[in-house]
């Protein structure tokens, strides 16, 4: 059962802060999506809905988004649309139905590092950073590998560069997790692979991804770099797959996603 003592809504991330630093079982209150289908005991929830970080806009050469953004914000917005093949608007576009994309938002999402997200294995493809009140700017990567901490997610920021990219993944039913995703993305002659929901977390594949850069990539050879990544990254086994059914799903999805940039234009 999911119990909340105290409901505020501070006007400054710094008021937010120093609620949440105060007892343990304070939390930051994000879409509540997920947190309403567990057992929990907050002290004070803190709603940051008055603190204006609901924008998708570009600034400075970066497209930024507002931690309490929503999904469907994200689905429904022109400038993610164009941007990098729309990947993000399409991975997103898996989640469950419209009334849960309303209400979920990027900043929960990528602050709780789900393993099975849709949108963290989008984003990483990207050149995607993170902005944390107290622990400054970083890459989502550097992110995703550093241990927990209380803090607070303001804004997600995305260099804004021309780039290519697409989004795979496997389910047992249009609104069930993802079995495994996947995402690919080529600015230049850069490529960048990411694997998610394995079940764990998204994870760049580092040795595909410098071999896509480096190498002629075409239709004919594709499957050569789909193996690649199968032997570099770790699988396990939860109630929706096996680890080797992930493994041999991995090949087909990158083998989808790499064809589908390769025809971007």
């Amino acid at each position: 059962m999911l119990t909340i003592n105290d409901l505020v809504q501070p006007d400054s991330v710094e008021e937010a802060y120093k609620i949440l630093i105060t007892r343990k079982n304070n939390a930051v209150l994000g879409g509540c999506a997920f947190l309403r289908m567990g057992s929990r005991n907050i002290g004070t929830a803190i709603d940051l809905a008055k603190l204006g970080l609901h924008d998708i806009k570009e600034v400075e050469g970066y497209i930024q988004i507002g931690a309490m953004t929503t999904f469907r914000d994200i689905e429904l917005s022109p400038l993610l649309q164009q941007f990098a093949a729309g990947v993000l608007p399409q991975a997103v576009s898996h989640v469950i139905g419209v009334q849960f994309r309303n209400v979920v938002t990027i900043g929960a999402s990528v602050y709780s590092k789900y393993g099975f997200s849709d949108l963290l294995t989008a984003l990483l493809a990207l050149e995607t950073e993170v902005e944390l009140f107290k622990g400054g700017r970083m890459s989502l990567a550097e992110f995703l590998d550093k241990p927990a901490a209380r803090d607070i997610l303001m804004y997600v920021w995305i260099k804004k560069v021309d780039c290519s990219a697409a989004y795979q993944s496997m389910r047992m039913s249009a609104s069930d997790y993802p079995v495994l995703n996947v995402a690919v993305a080529k600015t230049g002659r850069d490529w960048k692979v990411t694997v998610g929901a394995r079940p764990k977390k998204a994870v760049i594949a580092q040795q595909l991804s410098a071999e896509l850069s480096h190498k002629n990539v075409n239709h004919e050879n594709v499957d050569f770099f789909a193996y690649i990544a199968c032997e570099e990254l770790v699988f396990g086994t939860n109630a929706r797959g096996t680890a080797q059914y992930r493994k041999e799903m991995c090949k087909v999805l990158i083998r989808r996603a790499i064809k589908e940039v390769l025809q971007c234009k």
